[in-house]
């Protein structure tokens, strides 16, 4: 049960991390250690946080990925609200590509962890 609770905790501090970091002017953000593409980046915080959302809440893995799908475009409409930051219909498909992805690691190691019982 207590497992469960920080799992749940990890999950809800990653989504707002993602958010702060999405919707600062880019100025005010740390510089890159690795040049990675934006799309490449959208793809790995969208899978990282899909991973961490199926870990802490497995019982209905659909909704959990389509929650994250709304919230990535919710995260580019606010973007193109800011100003600052720019809202792109590309950035939403790099976040559902890495969704997918993290769906993807969170099944099989469901799966090897079945196999291995």
């Amino acid at each position: 049960m207590r497992n469960s609770i920080l799992v749940k905790t990890f999950f809800w501090c990653c989504l707002v991390a993602l958010t702060v970091a999405s919707l600062l002017p880019v100025a005010l953000l740390p510089p890159q250690s690795v040049n990675v593409w934006d799309k490449a980046q959208h793809a790995m915080g969208f899978g990282w946080l899909a991973l961490v959302g199926l870990l802490a809440y497995p019982r209905k893995p659909v909704m959990m990925c389509g929650y994250l799908l709304v919230y990535g475009g919710a995260i580019e409409l606010a973007q193109a609200a800011t100003g600052w930051r720019y809202g792109e219909w590309w950035d939403l498909a790099a976040d559902g590509i890495g969704i997918m992805i993290g769906a993807g690691a969170w099944w099989a190691a469901r799966y090897a962890a079945r196999v291995a019982r």
